[in-house]
């Protein structure tokens, strides 16, 4: 009768010395597989293509345990939104240390952020859609935690604009007021000409109430918006 027990409680003993993964960090590994699959769906269909289903069928589990990770579709967008974010705030810093002269770093800044947008389409959709909703709006829809790591991803990458805006000034390259002001206005007006960019087209008149439709390239539209943040940073 005793051996039995004995061996019994060893059995046990093995057992628990098998370590199992925290709950939380089996979240959080469930979290990025889910933000992962999202991000390569929305890569290779777009953003207004991509539900929650095929999300879920990447993921190989249904859309109940999406939901039970993220509060909806704009938090999930949100959060993916944040990895293209910490991707484009690594190419601004080596674009901008790369250069010596503020004046050269803002060219080098500025043309990364327009070559990972023509890159990464989904990024320009996901900024876009989520800059369309009024604040108090998305925090009814995004909880606090999601909104503050999508505020933290966009101050890292603005950070990086408003360094070199600042570093301008106290060399007397630039005259910018507001540094903090100028580099948001560059980044939302940047995500606008992106998406001139992804079209393609400019609208013109051919004679006047004549409209007309003419080709514009990827290239021209990051030279025009390097000659505008140039400009702006001047103070004209």
């Amino acid at each position: 009768m005793c051996k039995p027990q004995l061996h019994y409680h060893r059995t046990m003993s093995t057992t628990r010395t098998t370590p199992r993964q925290p709950a939380a960090a089996r979240r959080r590994a469930r979290e990025l597989e889910i933000l992962t699959a999202t991000r390569e769906l929305f890569d290779e269909t777009g953003v207004r293509d991509a539900q929650i289903e095929d999300i879920a069928r990447a993921v190989g589990v249904n859309r109940a345990i999406i939901y039970r990770h993220f509060s909806g579709k704009e938090e999930l967008f949100a959060l993916t939104l944040v990895s293209y974010l910490e991707d484009l705030e690594t190419e601004l810093a080596g674009a901008a240390a790369a250069r010596t002269t503020p004046p050269e770093q803002l060219v080098a800044v500025v043309e990364a952020f327009v070559d990972f947008g023509v890159a990464h389409p989904a990024f320009v959709d996901c900024a876009q859609t989520l800059m369309r909703r009024p604040g108090p709006e998305l925090l009814e829809e995004i909880s606090e935690s999601a909104l503050f790591r999508l505020g933290r991803g966009i101050a890292a990458c603005l950070a990086r604009l408003r360094d070199v805006l600042v570093a301008g000034n106290e060399a007397g390259d630039f005259r910018v007021e507001d540094p903090r002001l100028l580099a948001n206005h560059m980044y939302a007006s940047g995500l606008g000409a992106l998406q001139l960019a992804r079209v393609g087209m400019l609208v013109g008149e051919s004679s006047p109430g004549v409209p007309e439709i003419a080709p514009v390239s990827a290239d021209e539209v990051r030279r025009n918006v390097v000659a505008t943040a140039r400009a702006l940073a001047a103070g004209a």
